[in-house]
C-alpha cells in the first residue's frame, strides 16, 4: 500500500520531487523574461523591419514624391525655402543689472532671432516695442550670478525665447542668438 506523508501526498515508495521557488524562477521565469526582452529590443530597433516586410519611411516619401510629379517639385521648392534660416537683428540693448549694492553693473547685448518664415519679419517689426519692453524688464532684474557660466547663458536664452514667443504670438520664433554680450 501507499504510505501517506505528513503533507498528505501519496507515494509509491518513490519520493516525489517538487521544484523549489528558486529553481522555478531560475530555470523558467528568467529565460522567458530574457527572451521577451530580447525580442522586444530587436523589434523596436528596427532589425525585423526587413523580415516583416515593412518599408523605411524615407523610401515611402520618395515613392510618393515621384508619383506626384509636378506637385513633388513644388514641395521640394517649399522645403528649400524653409531650410534657409531667416534672421532678424534686434536693436542693441544696454541695461543696468540688479547688483544689490552701490556699484552699478551694466549688460550690453546684441540679439538676433531666427524666424520660421520670411513673412514674419513684418510682424516682428510691428511688435518690436513690446519685445524690447519685455526684454528690458527681464534683463534689469538679472543679477551677475545669473549670467555666470554656460548654464546661465542657457537659462537666459530660454527665458528670452519664452518672452519673445509670448510677445510676438502668431510668429514662430525658432531660436534666440547672442551676437555680443558684455557685462561691465
Amino acid at each position: 500500500m501507499a504510505a501517506e506523508t505528513d503533507a498528505g501526498e501519496l507515494t509509491d515508495g518513490l519520493p516525489r520531487k517538487k521544484f523549489s521557488g528558486k529553481k522555478l524562477v531560475l530555470f523558467v521565469v528568467l529565460p522567458l523574461v530574457l527572451l521577451i526582452g530580447a525580442g522586444a529590443g530587436v523589434y523596436f530597433s528596427g532589425l525585423l523591419d526587413g523580415l516583416l516586410g515593412k518599408e523605411k519611411p524615407a523610401e515611402e516619401g520618395e515613392h510618393a514624391a515621384a508619383a506626384e510629379g509636378e506637385h513633388g517639385a513644388e514641395a521640394g521648392k517649399s522645403d528649400a525655402a524653409h531650410a534657409a534660416p531667416i534672421f532678424y537683428d534686434l536693436p542693441d540693448m544696454l541695461v543696468n543689472l540688479n547688483t544689490g549694492n552701490k556699484r552699478p553693473a551694466f549688460l550690453k547685448i546684441k540679439i538676433s532671432i531666427q524666424l520660421s518664415k520670411p513673412e514674419d519679419v513684418g510682424a516682428v517689426e510691428h511688435v518690436l516695442p513690446r519685445i524690447i519692453d519685455n526684454f528690458q524688464v527681464y534683463l534689469r532684474e538679472l543679477r551677475l550670478e545669473d549670467l555666470r557660466g554656460s548654464a546661465g547663458m542657457y537659462r537666459l536664452r530660454q527665458e528670452l525665447l519664452l518672452r519673445i514667443t509670448a510677445a510676438a504670438f502668431p510668429v514662430k520664433v525658432k531660436d534666440v542668438l547672442f551676437k555680443e554680450m558684455l557685462v561691465q
